[in-house]
């Protein structure tokens, strides 16, 4: 019995055909409303069986996500594939192995920017921040993150004058003005 939910809670899953994201959320929480109800039928696979239905709680607020956005993968393969795309064309363009500064600094925007170029070319009106409030934030957060890896450099640089520096802003703060 709890193999057949398993297989049947799959094929609600795989959505061959091609239902809308309500309809496949109804299904399986219907499916999830009888295995919680049937559960001592599975026998001694019960305490898997409550497994199943903690851990589908517990995804269940991204569960259908990408049934409900086209193009958005439904497995961690899938993504884990997209990503390793993204990685495999960054180590060919830097000829680094591993991740390079400006991906560590700027993944967020270069994921995303590269992401979306593959799925479709974009003009030049599409590129252009809609918001440039929240561009402004993001340029500041991106900014700070090079500032802080930029201070690190220059400490495994010269610790030492680095340390001095600090000590003469923190000689000056501390004299009365």
């Amino acid at each position: 019995m709890a193999f057949a939910w398993v297989h049947a809670a799959a094929r609600i899953l795989n959505n061959e055909e091609a239902l809308g994201a309500a309809e496949v959320q109804r299904r399986f929480q219907a499916l999830l409303d009888v295995m919680a109800r049937e559960r001592e039928k599975a026998g001694t696979l019960a305490p898997a069986i409550d497994r199943f239905l903690k851990v589908s709680r517990s995804y269940w607020p991204g569960l259908f996500h990408c049934y409900r956005v086209e193009g958005v993968p439904r497995t961690n393969n899938d993504l884990e594939q997209f990503f390793g795309s993204s990685r495999h064309h960054e180590r060919r363009a830097t000829g680094r192995k591993g991740a390079s500064p400006g991906l560590v600094l700027r993944g967020s925007v270069r994921l995303v920017a590269g992401a979306a170029t593959r799925l479709r070319s974009r003009s030049g009106a599409e590129l252009q921040p809609r918001d440039p409030a929240r561009w402004k934030q993001l340029r500041q957060q991106l900014e700070t993150r090079r500032y802080v890896r930029r201070r690190g450099f220059r400490f495994r640089r010269n610790p030492k004058a680095y340390l001095n520096d600090l000590e003469v802003q923190l000689v000056k703060l501390a004299l009365p003005s």
